[in-house]
């Protein structure tokens, strides 16, 4: 199996996380300014780790809703799908960011030092939530 990438978008940078080849473990992969073509690096990592599939984490907000930031991910992820080899779905991502920041606290990391892996840390949950969810749903199934 090829691995699943995921990402975490925020206006300043996007966490990138991806998959063993098993689709079993998320790891966090690298931060990508969202000022530097942020599309085309996602598209040169899809290609060189041959990519089954991206995630993109949408963040609704607390009442299911989609605001601002979710429709700002949403046109990227359109932006991703017509130019990536490889299919893009979108998962629901709300509160990672605050569970990376509090799981990053509690490693005894200061926040100031974390700025720049805070977003990976976050793409590495989304991702090993939807993996997770993937492996309930065959065993269910």
């Amino acid at each position: 199996m090829n691995p699943i990438l995921a990402l975490d978008f925020g206006r300043a940078r996007i966490g990138v996380a991806i998959s063993d080849e098993l689709q079993l473990l998320a790891h966090p992969l690298e931060t990508i300014p969202a000022n530097e073509e942020p599309a085309s690096r996602v598209v040169e990592i899809v290609r060189a780790k041959k990519v089954d599939h991206v995630v993109a984490g949408i963040p609704r907000q607390m009442s299911g809703q989609i605001g601002t930031a979710a429709i700002e991910v949403l046109q990227f992820v359109e932006k991703l799908r017509a130019i990536l080899p490889c299919p893009v779905v979108t998962w629901d991502e709300r509160f990672t960011t605050a569970a990376a920041n509090r799981a990053l606290r509690d490693a005894g990391k200061k926040t100031r030092h974390t700025r720049g892996y805070v977003d990976q840390v976050a793409a590495q949950m989304i991702l090993q939530s939807y993996l997770d969810r993937r492996a309930q749903e065959n065993a269910a199934g």
